[in-house]
Formats: structure tokens, C-alpha cells, sequence
């Protein structure tokens, strides 16, 4: 949010919008300046420091490392024979629990790690290779990663993101080399297996079946019986965890599920804890629990391993179950003065402290509203409407946008990676303009339909049915809020609308903060004439958690985006 593309405004290209296109002009002298701001400040935070319990002495890692012939490990960067957890933390850096000093350095630059996937000892050399996907769908191997990155990267290629889910369960085949699958948004399961080139990491994808689309988390389970063949966990939304033995068969891997229990949705991200089918789970207050393995796929009773708080904002850790979110990472709130504040995600299902974001006064008056990315860079953007001219981030859009009355970024509604803006009229009618992954022009806007100006307030940031999809969330006069499922088809982006419930006026702010527990589903906040805010936690499928009051006092604010 408020990136230093901003601040290039004096020097970019100035485009004017004409006819629903965006067409590139000079920058006019007379343009209107939109109001200049202060960067968001980053958080701090103490790099957390892990060892498995069973794994603190040494004849547990000598036993580890052993098991590496059967069952390769996937994230050992300081080779100590143990996979260490590497995770995205709040401020977009990536980390590992391999080091209390160093970031993973992978030479990313305002490109968001949206989600990661190592991939063990692909050639031979040392250091595991790890693949990471951008906010755009590209994904990238970088090769040989130590404690603090690697300067090697291979592009493997775009169009990833019709996946809502990419992990590895280990080695499938028994070739001894760590596998991909990939889930797409309709359920089916792809299998990638490893070359061992990390030019080109894997090859053709292979259909394994359909169905997956059950599951909200898709966790690997490494080698859990011993055969040399990789395992997978799946949990549902209601907490039920399912064990899946693997075949060693390339087009059907895994057999019948086994129902190993329930109880686990009090969980936001599970992720392994190596590769014999330990597991890792966070829950909502930040606190860390290890899963260790019976060797048949049920596991014993669960060990805290950490203080409550100790992994809240983290963001994302490598291999997690849940459908990695990127886009918008909290609200901004406008006071009467004026003034901007900031609330962030706490990763813990509530906000962080306000942040003052602008000088005192600055947008007062002004028509804006909080974006889902538009970039790479995974954060916040911030629209402005002056008059008829359209700001994005301080860059300039174009003019002829004064006819419409409310616009959405609910990220990305067209499939192919980039966010994109909703603008409706004052007629009514919704319009669509995708946008180019830089944030600085649109093309032709698509026509959703009319109609919608029987809704008093149009918005979301992410996806609220499950499906890997952004959704958008619409409340009318009388209070019932409805669920409008995006399709990925930027033609018809939008799916028949489904009823959450009725009693949303008793809000007077609604909006959408983003991914407020980091599980991957879109969370929405809303504030009572007298100031309460109240948090709703989704649930799946199309529903939200009873409401949790986060605190009086916010009935300063004449605007919450």
C-alpha cells in the first residue's frame, strides 16, 4: 500500500479514459494533484526459533537423517538432517526457522511470495530447491537455498494461478526426488513429477481424479508408512482430517481416504513437520502445535510448542494447507478530521494498532476507497476520485469517471492473475475493467449488468465460497447481504447470488480487511452507529463465524475501506 510507485507520479504517463479505454496521453500541467501520503510503516517482530522436540538430540537427527534415503527432506536450508519451516511474514519477506538473523533472499522486488513450495534435493547438489508463486500466477525454482537465499532462479512459466492449491506431498513415484500437485479451481488434481533439471523443474501434468474440491487444506504427509511412496492429509471446513496412502502410481497416487478425526478447524494453516507424517498447526491466538505420526496415518495427541502469539504474522508458511491469500492485508479508516489510519492483520482473526497513514487533514473531502492489489505486490492500493479524474497509488489513471458512484477492487475477477476495478454508475449498471499487473491502466470496460444500484453497498477482497475465487459481497437498503461467487470469466464474472443473511444494516460501515486468521478465506469487519466493530471470521461455505467484538470508539471515522 502506498508503494513507491506512488511517488513517481511526476514522471509517469498520463492516460485518458475515452469510450470505456484507456489510451496513453501526455500528463497534463493542469491535472489535479491527488493528496500525497506517508509510507506504512513496517512491522517489527522476533524471528521465532524452532526444534522439534523428538529431533533435539542427536541421535533423533541422526535417526532423520537416515529416513532422508526413503522419504527425501523438502526445506533442510542448513542441512542439519531436519526441514526447517521457511514462512512469509507480515512485512513480505520471506524467513525460515533455519536462522534467528537471516531473510530467505530470493532477489524479489515488489513481488510478492504468494506461496511456497520446496521441493528438496532436485539435482544432486546440496541445498533444496524451492518453488514459489507469484500474486500473478508465474512460478519460479530457485535452486539451492540456504539460510539467507540463493542467487539462482529458473522461471518455470505463467498460469498458475488457475490452481488453488500447489504443494508437494513428497516423492510420489519412488524416484527420489519430491513431486507437485496441483488443484484446480473445479476440483480436479494434477500431478507434476520431478525431472531433476531445474531449467524445467516438471513435467507434463498428469489427471489423478476429481473431488478435491471437498477439502479446504491440502497438506503433504511425506512418507508416513515407510514404503517409499508419498502420503497426503486433507481436511474439510467442518474439521475433519482425511489420510490418503500412496499408490506410487502416476495417474491414480493415493488410495481410499481414512478418516483420522476431527476437531481441526481450529486451525488456521497445517503444514508438515517433516516428511514421516508429522504435522504442524497454528491456531488463531499464534500458538504453534506438532502431530506426531503412529506410522499408519493417525497421529498422537497434539504437543504446544510454542507461546501463544509466538507465530502470529506469519503470514503464509511453505507447504500450508490453506489456499495462499495475497491482495489486501487490512483497512483503512478515514477520521473527521481527515485523517487516514491503517489497521492491519494480525493473522490472528483481529487488527493490529491504528497507524496513522496520511498528514493531519489531508483527505478530507476527497472520494476514495481501499483496493485489493492491482500489482505484484501483494498490499493495499488506494483509489482517489478528483472530480472526473481517477487516481490510483498517486498515479494517474484518466478522466471520465465522475459518473460513477462506487468502485470495488476485489481483486482478480477475469482468472488471469491481475486485479482487477468494479465501477458502477449512476444508473446502476456494474462495469468491469481488468487490469494490466501494474496498476496504472485498464482496458476496455465489460459490461456486468444493471440493476445493481439497489444495493447500498457493494464490496470484498478475496474469496468467500472456498473455491479459490474472488467474490463480491452486496448488501441492500434493508439490510440482506448477498454472496455474488466470481466465475474467473471476465465476460460473466459473476455466478447467481446466494443470501447470507438478513440484519446487515444494523451496521454502518461494512468492508472487507482481507485474510484477518491467514486460512486463505476473506474475512469482513462491521461498525454499529455507536462505534462497536465487530469482526466475522468465514467459515465456508458461504458463511461467516458468530461476530466477535474488536473494540468501541470507531464512530470517529466517517469512512472504514
Amino acid at each position: 500500500m502506498f508503494s513507491g510507485r506512488g511517488r513517481r507520479i511526476t514522471t509517469c504517463t498520463a492516460l485518458a479514459l475515452s469510450a470505456g479505454m484507456v489510451l496513453a496521453t501526455p500528463a497534463s500541467a493542469a491535472e489535479p494533484a491527488p493528496r500525497t501520503t506517508v509510507e506504512k510503516a513496517k512491522p517489527s517482530f522476533t524471528l521465532p526459533k524452532l526444534v522439534r522436540p523428538d529431533l533435539a538430540d542427536g541421535s533423533a537427527r541422526a535417526g532423520a537423517q537416515a529416513a532422508e534415503a526413503v522419504a527425501p527432506l523438502l526445506s533442510d536450508l542448513d542441512l542439519d538432517g531436519v526441514d526447517d519451516i521457511i514462512y512469509r511474514w507480515a512485512d513480505g519477506e520471506l524467513y525460515s526457522t533455519a536462522s534467528d538473523t537471516d531473510v530467505v533472499e530470493l532477489a524479489r522486488v515488489d513481488d510478492i511470495a504468494k506461496d511456497i513450495i520446496p521441493i528438496g534435493n532436485q539435482n544432486g547438489q546440496a541445498e533444496p530447491e524451492v518453488l514459489v508463486l507469484s500474486e500473478n500466477g508465474a512460478l519460479t525454482l530457485y535452486q539451492d537455498v540456504a539460510p539467507s537465499g540463493t542467487p539462482y532462479e529458473y522461471p518455470v512459466g505463467g498460469g498458475w494461478q488457475a490452481y488453488n492449491k500447489i504443494t508437494s506431498p513428497g516423492d510420489v513415484n519412488a524416484d527420489g526426488r519430491a513431486d507437485v500437485i496441483a488443484r484446480a479451481k473445479d476440483g480436479q488434481l494434477y500431478l507434476y513429477l520431478a525431472t531433476g533439471v531445474p531449467s524445467k523443474p516438471l513435467g507434463t501434468r498428469i489427471a489423478v481424479g476429481g473431488g478435491w474440491n471437498t477439502y479446504d487444506q491440502l497438506i503433504g504427509a511425506g512418507d508416513v508408512n515407510g514404503d517409499g511412496k508419498a502420503d497426503l492429509y486433507g481436511r474439510k471446513a467442518d474439521g475433519q482430517l482425511y489420510y490418503y496412502v500412496g499408490t506410487g502410481s502416476t495417474t491414480r497416487p493415493f488410495e481410499t481416504r481414512k478418516l483420522i478425526g476431527g476437531g481441526w478447524q481450529t486451525y488456521n494453516q497445517i503444514f508438515p513437520a517433516g516428511q514421516d507424517g508429522s504435522l504442524w498447526a497454528r491456531d488463531n491466538k499464534g500458538a504453534l502445535f506438532l502431530y506426531l505420526p503412529k506410522g499408519d496415518g493417525t497421529l498422537n495427541g497434539r504437543q504446544k510448542v510454542s507461546a501463544d502469539g509466538e507465530f502470529a504474522g506469519i503470514e503464509q508458511f511453505a507447504l500450508g494447507g490453506n489456499i495462499a491469500y495475497t491482495g489486501k492485508d487490512g483497512l483503512i479508516a478515514r477520521d473527521g478530521a481527515g485523517t487516514l489510519w491503517f489497521y492491519g492483520s494480525s493473522t490472528t482473526g483481529r487488527l493490529t494498532k491504528r497507524q496513522a497513514i496520511s498528514d493531519t487533514g489531508e483527505w478530507a473531502g476527497t472520494t476514495w476507497t481501499a483496493l485489493s492489489s492491482l500489482n505484484a505486490d501483494g498490499r493495499t492500493d488506494v483509489l482517489e476520485k478528483l472530480v472526473g479524474d481517477l487516481y490510483i497509488e498517486m498515479l494517474y489513471i484518466g478522466g471520465g469517471w465522475g459518473g460513477f458512484n462506487a468502485f470495488v477492487g476485489a481483486g482478480d475477477l477475469s482468472g488471469d492473475g491481475k486485479g482487477d476495478l468494479l465501477a458502477r454508475d449512476g444508473s446502476g449498471v456494474l462495469y468491469l475493467y481488468k487490469g494490466n499487473g501494474e496498476g496504472d491502466a485498464f482496458a476496455s470496460r465489460i459490461r456486468v449488468g444493471s440493476g445493481w444500484g439497489a444495493f447500498n453497498k457493494l464490496f470484498g477482497a478475496g474469496d468467500y465460497n472456498g473455491d479459490g475465487k474472488n467474490d463480491l459481497l452486496a448488501r441492500t437498503s434493508t439490510g440482506v447481504l448477498y454472496l455474488y461467487p466470481g466465475t474467473g470469466n471476465a465476460t460473466a464474472p459473476f455466478g447467481a447470488r446466494v443470501q447470507i443473511g438478513t440484519g446487515w444494516n444494523t451496521y454502518k460501515h461494512l468492508a472487507a480487511p482481507g485474510d484477518l486468521n491467514a486460512d486463505g478465506k476473506g474475512d469482513i469487519v462491521g461498525v454499529t452507529s455507536g462505534g462497536d466493530l465487530y469482526t466475522y471470521l468465514n467459515t465456508l461455505p458461504n458463511k461467516f463465524s458468530g461476530r466477535t467484538l474488536y473494540g468501541p470508539g470507531f464512530q470517529i471515522f466517517n469512512q472504514i475501506s
